[in-house]
């Protein structure tokens, strides 16, 4: 790795890593490449961008002590909200770099989203985009299949959050890293990819690999539940006035489970409207 790539990803690392983050950087080309030109990130191809994940830890780590110490602001799920905030903090200790956050839920004004999460997460070598390309000779005929990202280490339980993009800062000796194909045989894809589209509700497709660290059943039960209901999941109420901050009535996440199920928001996992080419790697 570039000794600018390498000093930039530590920085950021240290911001983010010990909220439950992880960081892998890329070049927009890698990107494009892959994609129709509508979808493009309209940057030279030699910029500089690092994808972001969060890991089960993130939870526990990021997402509690953000609901303790800040004002909500509904209707934006506090998650996103969290995710934001922590993203921010780069631009914030970074001052001197010029500095593009794309959140995985961001959206032009045609509804066509700012990022394809997951075929960043693929070119960025952090988890592969599993998708109906990649099984020879599939069994679906005319059904819609969508595809999905596994992490080597967490298998599905992670979720990709955006990415920082940097512009003036091109790295065009970047080597690219292929994403580990942990889900390598036909038969494995078949029954990762049917898991997923068809019985995503119990959460096993997440167990493509054996993870590291899973969801906690508090965790679980957080995104089993729609986003309308989370503040009141998590004992927050909002006061009159959208602008009022989220007041807490009993102490955060401290619920019993829900029955598992899978998370109501998608973007982190769901393949886009237009699915990209698949690719064994940059």
């Amino acid at each position: 790795m570039e000794p600018q790539v390498a000093e930039l990803k530590q920085k950021i690392e240290d911001i983010l890593c010990p909220f439950g983050f992880e960081v892998y950087p890329f070049q927009v080309a890698w990107y494009n490449a892959l994609l129709p030109q509508a979808f493009h990130l309209p940057l030279p191809g030699p910029t500089l961008a690092f994808l972001v994940l969060s890991t089960p830890a993130m939870f526990d780590q990021a997402l509690k002590p953000f609901l303790q110490n800040c004002h909500l602001r509904p209707p934006t799920d506090p998650v996103d909200q969290c995710v934001a905030y922590h993203l921010n903090r780069i631009r914030e200790s970074l001052p001197e770099l010029q500095i593009e956050v794309i959140a995985d839920y961001e959206v032009h004004s045609n509804r066509r989203p700012k990022i394809l999460a997951q075929t960043a997460a693929h070119v960025a070598g952090a988890a592969y985009y599993y998708q109906r390309q990649d099984v020879e000779a599939d069994p679906w005929g005319s059904q819609r299949i969508s595809g999905v990202c596994i992490h080597p280490q967490f298998g599905g339980w992670f979720a990709i959050r955006g990415v920082v993009l940097l512009p003036g800062i091109e790295v065009p000796n970047l080597p690219s890293t292929k994403p580990p194909d942990c889900v390598p045989t036909r038969a494995e894809r078949i029954a990762l990819l049917e898991s997923f589209n068809f019985h995503w509700r119990d959460w096993t497709y997440r167990d493509a690999v054996t993870p590291q660290e899973r969801y906690s059943e508090e965790q679980k039960a957080y995104f089993s539940t729609p986003p309308a209901q989370r503040l009141a999941l998590l004992g927050l109420t909002q006061p009159s006035g959208e602008s009022s901050p989220v007041s807490p009535k009993r102490p955060i996440l401290t619920f019993t489970p829900k029955k598992s199920q899978n998370p109501s928001r998608a973007q982190g996992w769901l393949s886009p409207q237009v699915s990209p080419p698949a690719s064994p790697g940059p």
